[in-house]
């Protein structure tokens, strides 16, 4: 993986980095052990959230999908497609981003949905990927599938996650996220086909709604820094394959999805100060702060096998406190958490991150049930992993 020079994801000249700014509604989840299975098809025909009124100074920018979009299962078997669309918002001059509504024409298979900022310098990759892949858009599960513009090396942000009846969550304070000329929004949809038994059911084109303003001076611009911790899940005690072991496992993500992927997981333990990995279901990963920087909120991004994440300023101290925890994650309703007052942080501070995930999980997930067991490590697939809190905080002076 590669880093930049300072954990704030920073993008040109000027930090134009997005986090997640917009809850959803939870999917369901088994409140006798964190995350379960949820059922596919238990959103369906709910109807889309109100919009709230503007506020002094913002605008509603609405897009859509270039056409519609006939959504099929994965070959060899399934009933879920991830599938990415770009469309550009025609920026001519920044904006701050301060609210964001994804509408889905065909609620029936739309079952969660994600919207990606890209800046300017990812756009051509973009680009690139949706020319030379067949049809509208293209396959994609944990982040936008295009080197040059990926969330987790810092290329692209992560804006919105959506869920049917979710309503967009606004900021009090004046501040938001920057938008440059010229970034594209990558808008990515679940589609789920488990009630017409993998067989298609009909189109989608669905909406995005952004909410902008041209900001004042005064206006404070969010940034984005992820806290990742090591994913180092061994199969459970009941399964057995090649790819149980570790390296086999590293070498067939680095297989997929080239070197910087396939060495995260080790560079993943250099960073968090371990010198071996510690297989088993929790992970764990300090991180300080950089900087003195305002958090305003965080949201847990794992995949399909996480079951909880937290993250805790100054642990094992009298000041400790909790400022993310996600005791039952769902992977459909990664929603961000808003603090209930801003938390000042600085360079004397350290944010720990916790994350716990379930390799029984595999074999009562559609997506995952019919592939071989592994030992699970970072990787951007269905079958593979992550654990990042990723914060929303805003610089400021010392």
């Amino acid at each position: 993986m590669t880093r930049t020079e300072s954990p704030l994801w920073r993008f040109g000249a000027t930090t134009v980095a997005l986090a997640t700014a917009f809850a959803v509604v939870a999917c369901g989840s088994n409140a006798g052990g964190g995350a379960a299975p949820v059922p596919h098809n238990a959103h369906a025909g709910q109807p889309p959230a109100p919009t709230q009124p503007l506020r002094a100074g913002e605008r509603f920018v609405d897009l859509k999908m270039a056409e519609a979009y006939t959504p099929a299962p994965p070959e060899g078997g399934g009933t879920d497609e991830y599938r990415c669309q770009v469309i550009d918002p025609g920026l001519t001059k920044a904006a701050f981003l301060t609210g964001t509504q994804v509408t889905p024409e065909n609620v029936a298979i739309a079952h969660h949905a994600i919207v990606y900022a890209v800046p300017p310098g990812g756009a051509a990759a973009v680009h690139e990927q949706d020319a030379k892949t067949p049809g509208l858009g293209w396959q994609c599960f944990g982040g936008t599938g295009v080197a040059g513009a990926e969330v987790e090396e810092g290329e692209a942000a992560w804006v919105d996650t959506w869920a049917p009846g979710a309503a967009e969550t606004l900021f009090t304070e004046d501040a938001g996220f920057k938008l440059e000329p010229g970034s594209l929004i990558v808008l990515q949809l679940h589609y789920n086909l488990l009630a017409t038994d993998g067989k298609p059911a009909g189109s989608d084109r669905s909406a995005v709604r952004l909410r902008l303003t041209d900001g004042t001076p005064q206006t404070r611009e969010f940034v984005t820094w992820p806290l990742d911790a090591p994913t180092d899940l061994p199969c459970a005690p009941d399964e057995s394959g090649p790819l149980c072991d570790r390296a086999a496992s590293i070498a067939d993500v680095t297989k997929r999805f080239g070197p910087e992927v396939g060495g995260t997981a080790d560079e993943q333990l250099e960073e968090c100060g371990q010198s071996a990995p510690k297989p088993g279901n929790t992970q764990t990963c300090d991180h300080k702060v950089p900087e003195p920087m305002t958090l305003f909120a965080g949201f847990g991004h794992m995949h399909l096998l996480g079951r909880a994440i937290k993250v805790e300023l100054n642990p094992g101290t009298p000041n400790a406190k909790v400022v993310l925890d996600v005791p039952q994650f769902d992977f459909d309703n990664q929603r961000l958490l808003k603090m209930p007052s801003p938390v000042e942080i600085g360079p004397e501070d350290t944010l720990r991150v916790t994350c716990t995930h379930d390799a029984g999980l595999r074999k009562r997930l559609p997506q995952l049930s019919k592939l071989p067991p592994r030992y699970v490590v970072w990787g951007d697939g269905t079958s593979d992993e992550m654990c990042t809190g990723i914060m929303t905080v805003s610089p400021r002076k010392s």
